[in-house]
Formats: structure tokens, C-alpha cells, sequence
């Protein structure tokens, strides 16, 4: 099996759509050896700011000397970037040769008569694996979707799990309130471990801890009332905080929004953690200040072009649309804003357009490559409810063309909604910026 082999056989596994449940992920990983068993992981759950985190963590690991495993989805541009070590990409020799090691186990299950397994499932265990196969020092392991039930969760002893901001998104499936997808996300909490929380609102704060209580874990609330920002501008932040006695001075990270100096300094909570435990050595104050300020996450208020200033985000929810909406008081306040936006159907629409319309003063909407995605035409009577100054164009390559076309060198774009979109003008965007993209 090739590369592009095993990209089809793990799409074809889409026919067997979403089911939440570890049964099928426990049979499979156990025809692989359960190679999960034997890797030290960090588990990262939450509805916001959890790749965040994530990269935070695997970067400070990363310049602490050890050889770190990211796991994340989706992927922007490639598939290759779900599975990472020590920042780069895995390669396609390694997905051929894992999805055809799975392949073999995958067709003894239904043969015994288990249930064939999903994408997510199918990701999963080709992570675990090739992290296996490379030795990995450490891995960190964001969840797919809620926690209880997700395919990460077959893991039994985390170093140390954590859990970023909540809010609601997937109601479907997790739940229609806080307290029942905070109960889902506290699911990869586990028993006599920690658990570190981005400081939350009370009730999803009160479901969490009655979990901790239960399993006998350790509580550790990431708090942000110490913080002071020295510097915050659309290229890179600055700022103070403490945790409990101790003081972190002039730290300095490139990601962009007051919610990513929250996402820092919750993953730092988790590193001194696990510092102050001695789960892990070598890591020191200088490791997390050069980890912090080296970390990327793409897609996540990256600047792309200049002139004009042209911003991506994935901002599909309320929380999203709210920390991008703040980034955009922020730092562009009496400029020309032009939103090409795209959005899945399954997503809080209305509330994403509440806050974000009213900011810009023209508006292209296009579609995502995503059989989930809302029609442009149908999005764009939607925001016609707030401005006429709106446009719909069926595919990205000609809604991008429009929106540079209507842009000039003072204008700033916003490029939101959807992450398969935004992936997609990323790569679209490489071709005609010469900007330094990573």
C-alpha cells in the first residue's frame, strides 16, 4: 500500500460515519499490541484553544531536549499534520506503512464480527503506532470530540490531563447545555492523577471538580488574575503572570489574542505540573520561555499577507467569534474590513454572524469542501439580515480572487469560519504572497 492508498482506504472509512463509544477502538488497538500502553501522553480536551495548548506543550517538551509526538485534527493543508514529531510533519512512508499494518488487524475484526472502525479511529491508532515505532519521549494527545467517548480515550494513565475552555458546539452529540459537555470533556480526567482547567464559568468549573472529587485527582485551576500584558499587537504579545508563588517575567509568544496568552499560560500550568511532580525532567525556566515564544499554530489569527494585512481564522463558534471579534478591536479599529467567510451547517451560525457582521464593511461568502458546509447562497440571505454589502461566490479560488480584488493595500481581510476553508486559502494564499508562511 502507497501513500495514496492509504489516504483513500482511511477516507473510504467515512461511510462508517461517527460513533462514540471505546469498544471498536479498544479491539483494534488490541490487534496492534496495544501500542498506546507503552507511551507517556499528556491528554488535551476542550471545545476552544485545545491545539492551542497543545503545540504550547509539545514546543516547551521539545526544547527541554526530549523527542515529542503532537497529535491534532483536522489539518489545514496536508493530512500528514495530525501526526507530528518535534514539529515536523509525518511522512508518507510512514502512513502507508501504518494504515497497512492496520488494514490486516482491521479485516480480522470483521471477520470475528466487529464493527469495522471510523476515520478518527483509524488516525488514532496510526498515531499511537507510528509514535511506537519512533520512540517517542513524550506524546501530547488532543482529543477529536468531546472525551468520554472519544477514540483517544482508550489511553488508561495520562502524565496529566487538561482541559481548555468550554462552550457549546457538537450539541448533538455532547450535549445542549454546559454541564452536559463539561461532564463529556471531563471524561479523560482520571482516577488518583491531575487534571489542569483553563478557569471556566462556574457551572462547567462546578461539573469538573465533582469529577476530580470522585476519581481523587488533583485539581489545578489555570487562573488569569495575575496576568498583565506588556505588549499586544497583530505580530506577537508580551505579558507577566504568576502561579501561585511564582513569577513569570516578560514572557513572549506569537500568537495572536488575550485567549492565547490563556491557552499559554494554562499549558504552562501543566508543565510546572509535571515539572514540580518530577514526571518530567530537564525542563527548565529558560525551556518554557523559548518554547512559549517558538510555538505556531497555524490557522489561528495568522497574518498571511501584508498589504493588505490578510488574517486567517477558524472561528466557528461563539467563543471563537468572540476572541477573534476582540483581536479585531484591538488592532484595527477605522480600517476597511472585508470578511470572506464559509461555515459548516451543524455549527451556532447565528451567533458567529452576531458578533462578526457588524465589524465589516464587505462581506464575501463561499462554501467549504465539506459535505457538512452551508450553501453560500443560503449564508448570504442569512447576512443580508445585517448588511446588503454582502456577496456569495460558490468556490474559494474565485472568493478569494473577489475579496483581494475589493481590497487595497489599507484593507484588512479576515478569512474565517470553517477550518477546511481557511486550509484551503492557506494554500491558495502561497501561490500569490510572498510571505514567510511556516
Amino acid at each position: 500500500m502507497d501513500y495514496q492508498e492509504a489516504l483513500k482506504y482511511i477516507s473510504n472509512s467515512h461511510k462508517f460515519g461517527m460513533k462514540l463509544g471505546l469498544e471498536t477502538t479498544e479491539k483494534l488497538m488490541e490487534k496492534l499490541g496495544n501500542p498506546q500502553n507503552g507511551l507517556k501522553i499528556i491528554h488535551v480536551a476542550g471545545t476552544n484553544g485545545k491545539g492551542s495548548v497543545c503545540s504550547f506543550i509539545a514546543k516547551i517538551l521539545e526544547k527541554s531536549g526530549y523527542k515529542v509526538g503532537l497529535f491534532t485534527s483536522p489539518f489545514l493543508e496536508v493530512f500528514n499534520e495530525r501526526i507530528r514529531i518535534n514539529g515536523k510533519n509525518i511522512s508518507d512512508e510512514q502512513i502507508a506503512k501504518a494504515i497497512s499494518e492496520i488494514k490486516v488487524r482491521v479485516e480480522k475484526m470483521i471477520e470475528e464480527g466487529y464493527s469495522s472502525p471510523t476515520e478518527f479511529e483509524l488516525v488514532t491508532a496510526m498515531a499511537f503506532l507510528i509514535y511506537k515505532w519512533e520512540k517517542v519521549d513524550y506524546v501530547v494527545l488532543e482529543v477529536g470530540l468531546g472525551g468520554r467517548y472519544d477514540s483517544t480515550n482508550i489511553i488508561k494513565e495520562p502524565l496529566i490531563s487538561v482541559i481548555t475552555s468550554i462552550s457549546l458546539d457538537h450539541t448533538k452529540v455532547l450535549g445542549d447545555t454546559i454541564e452536559k459537555i463539561s461532564y463529556e470533556k471531563g471524561g479523560i480526567i482520571k482516577e488518583n492523577s491531575a487534571v489542569v482547567v483553563y478557569s471556566q464559568s462556574e457551572n462547567a468549573e462546578n461539573v469538573l471538580r465533582n469529577i476530580a472529587k470522585e476519581k481523587n485527582t488533583d485539581y489545578i485551576e489555570a487562573k488569569f488574575d495575575s496576568i498583565a500584558i506588556i505588549k499586544n499587537d497583530i505580530n506577537s504579545q508580551k505579558f507577566n503572570f504568576t502561579i501561585g508563588n511564582k513569577s513569570f517575567k516578560n514572557m513572549e509568544i506569537n500568537l495572536i489574542g488575550e485567549h492565547q496568552v490563556k491557552n499559554c499560560i494554562t499549558a504552562i500550568n501543566a508543565i510546572e505540573y509535571l515539572r514540580k511532580s518530577n514526571k518530567i525532567k530537564n525542563i527548565t525556566d529558560e525551556s518554557i520561555k523559548l518554547g512559549i515564544k517558538e510555538t505556531k499554530w497555524p490557522g489561528r489569527v495568522e497574518k498571511i499577507m501584508e498589504n493588505p494585512t490578510f488574517i486567517i481564522d477558524g472561528a466557528h463558534n461563539e467563543d471563537g467569534a468572540k476572541s477573534l471579534k476582540n483581536v479585531i478591536d484591538k488592532n484595527f479599529k477605522n480600517k476597511k474590513l472585508i470578511l470572506m467567510i464559509g461555515m459548516l451547517e451543524d455549527k451556532d451560525i447565528d451567533s458567529v454572524l452576531d458578533i462578526l457582521v457588524p465589524s465589516f464593511t464587505k462581506i464575501i461568502v463561499t462554501e467549504p469542501n465539506n459535505p457538512r458546509k452551508i450553501s453560500a447562497n443560503k449564508l448570504k440571505k442569512k447576512i443580508e439580515k445585517y448588511t446588503k454589502h454582502v456577496e456569495s461566490v460558490d468556490n474559494i479560488e474565485d472568493a478569494l480572487k473577489r475579496t483581494i480584488e475589493i481590497s487595497d493595500k489599507d484593507s484588512v481581510i479576515i478569512s474565517a469560519g470553517s477550518l477546511y476553508m481557511i486550509g484551503e486559502v492557506r494554500t491558495l494564499m502561497r501561490k500569490i504572497s510572498d510571505y514567510d508562511f511556516e
